[in-house]
């Protein structure tokens, strides 16, 4: 178990301090709890040698949509909220709507037929990113965003791509797990550089 602690509400003040400490937080509808949770392994995506696999590489020499940085903050948002359960409570949306505000809490849209079909969002704090979720509507193109996320990173200097997770789906960008002694040293290493995200 990871949850390290739980609170009936939370903050932008406390919620960048957790970041900082290597803890994120996650709501639970209808109980209006929040629990923080610092997992014994984290999963991050190498910046450096993040993999492409040939067909999603394909489907973005093709360019069949447009992608955007932090011009839909809310609809990305509500675009990852949007499922049977989420631990995106009205709580998170909330303050993670003032860290964007704030220029913490960033978002990349991919629109295609002029529709929002895919997007992520994330925490920015220093030369480190917290993906914290994403979604599509149309197939691949939450892929397309990550791609287009690391690249922004890669090329504004960032350390850090955390994903909190290792999943099957993660997997396929090269995606690796490590302690969480080796994930605090490389998260104060990223702490230290001044990165701009948009």
């Amino acid at each position: 178990m990871d949850v390290v602690r739980i609170s009936r509400g939370l903050d932008v003040e406390g919620v960048l301090k957790a970041y900082r400490q290597g803890i994120f937080p996650m709501g639970y509808s209808g109980r209006g709890l929040i629990t923080w949770h610092r997992p014994a392994v984290r999963a991050i995506i190498p910046l450096e040698t993040i993999h492409i696999p040939r067909s999603l590489a394909r489907l973005i020499r093709k360019a069949e949509y447009e992608v955007s940085f932090d011009q839909d903050f809310d609809m990305v948002m509500a675009g990852c909220a949007s499922r049977d359960s989420t631990w995106i409570t009205a709580g998170i949306r909330r303050v993670y709507h003032q860290l964007h505000r704030m220029g913490h809490a960033h978002s990349v849209e991919v629109r295609a037929g002029g529709m929002l079909a895919a997007g992520l969002y994330g925490v920015r704090i220093g030369g480190a990113f917290f993906a914290e979720s994403k979604f599509h509507r149309v197939r691949d193109l939450s892929k397309v965003a990550l791609v287009h996320l690391a690249a922004r990173l890669r090329e504004r200097g960032f350390r850090l791509l955390e994903v909190q997770y290792l999943t099957d789906h993660l997997a396929q960008f090269g995606t690796i797990e490590i302690p969480h002694e080796r994930y605090m040293s490389i998260l104060a290493e990223a702490l230290e550089r001044e990165c701009v995200f948009p």
